[in-house]
């Protein structure tokens, strides 16, 4: 375990392009490591609307401390990253664009195309842990506070706020049918009370405020079809088919967004190599000070144990 974080490893800027020639931005981070040859590289994914200046570059530099490779890029419609609509979270077009980072990862200089790694966090959690199932070139993933359910977060709601949402959904198609621009909500908001968000916590806003600072192209909305989309993103419904390969879960104890139970539940369904880290803190935590040291060290020892000596 680490006590404190090694020096910044310099990212290099990158662009590639997904299968239907969106540009995707971001960065790589090179293995440091006095061992000649190739490396595994390990591709990252945020979580809802997050980008990669919101804390991504210190997992990178600390996987890429341990000779590990990393591709860290903006999902399309976000950051630095291209996409027709802008702010728009669409799951499975996520996930198709996190399988064309792993084909342009294979690319990268010393990537080692057999020993490839994903790395998520909260809804980029959910795309890494169905990317993997889908995908037999990933060899090991990582879901940090993974994002598991929609059709659970969807039933929780009071009927009254369904009723209200699948108006307002509607009607968003509507407006869409008719040329008129997508409508937006917030991702947090102060008071969820007054003004309805997608992230309706105080340490969501107060979390999402300070990573802000760090990231001048991130806004604070979203198109009001992405919180459509997430009721029928369903990553746990795939757990069963990630084995053989390794697989670790990350979950926070006093997460207020994706109860550490539920994790829980879903994680015990899955076969093969496995391991859960329980984090002190809520949701946004293991981003920072002491539950992001055992959280990216966790994560950079699974990887190093199954990829980078596992040859």
């Amino acid at each position: 375990m680490i006590t404190e974080k090694p020096p910044a490893v310099e990212a290099e800027n990158i662009t590639f392009k997904a299968d239907d020639g969106t540009a995707l931005r971001g960065w790589h981070f090179p293995p440091r490591s006095s061992v000649s040859g190739n490396a595994p590289i390990i591709v990252l994914h945020h979580g809802f609307s997050g980008v990669k200046e919101f804390y991504l570059d210190n997992y990178a530099s600390l996987f890429a401390h341990a000779g590990l490779g990393v591709l860290v890029y903006d999902p399309r419609g976000f950051g630095d990253s291209d996409g027709r609509v802008r702010n728009e979270i669409d799951p499975f077009q996520q996930i198709a664009d996190f399988r064309d980072a792993i084909t342009f990862a294979m690319t990268l200089p010393r990537a080692d195309s057999k020993r490839i790694g994903a790395w998520g966090s909260s809804y980029g959690g959910g795309v890494a842990i169905q990317a993997t199932a889908i995908d037999s070139r990933i060899q090991c993933v990582v879901a940090q506070i993974p994002f598991l359910s929609g059709g659970a977060v969807w039933s929780h709601m009071p009927p009254e706020v369904r009723d209200q949402l699948a108006r307002l959904f509607s009607a968003e198609r509507s407006e869409r049918a008719a040329g008129k621009s997508p409508m937006t909500m917030p991702v947090v908001s102060q008071d969820p009370t007054k003004t309805p968000c997608v992230l309706p916590t105080k340490e969501a806003w107060e979390w999402c405020t300070e990573a802000g600072k760090r990231a001048p192209k991130w806004r604070n909305e979203v198109t009001v079809r992405s919180f459509e989309m997430v009721s029928s993103f369903e990553p746990a419904a795939y757990i069963d088919r990630i084995a053989p390969r390794p697989f670790m879960m990350i979950g926070a104890v006093h997460d207020d967004l994706i109860p550490i139970g539920i994790a829980q539940q879903v994680f015990d369904r899955a076969q093969g190599p496995k391991e859960f880290v329980k984090l002190a803190c809520g949701h946004f935590g293991a981003y920072q000070n002491e539950p992001f040291t055992q959280s990216a060290s966790a994560a950079r020892d699974w990887f190093v144990k199954h990829l980078r000596d596992a040859v």
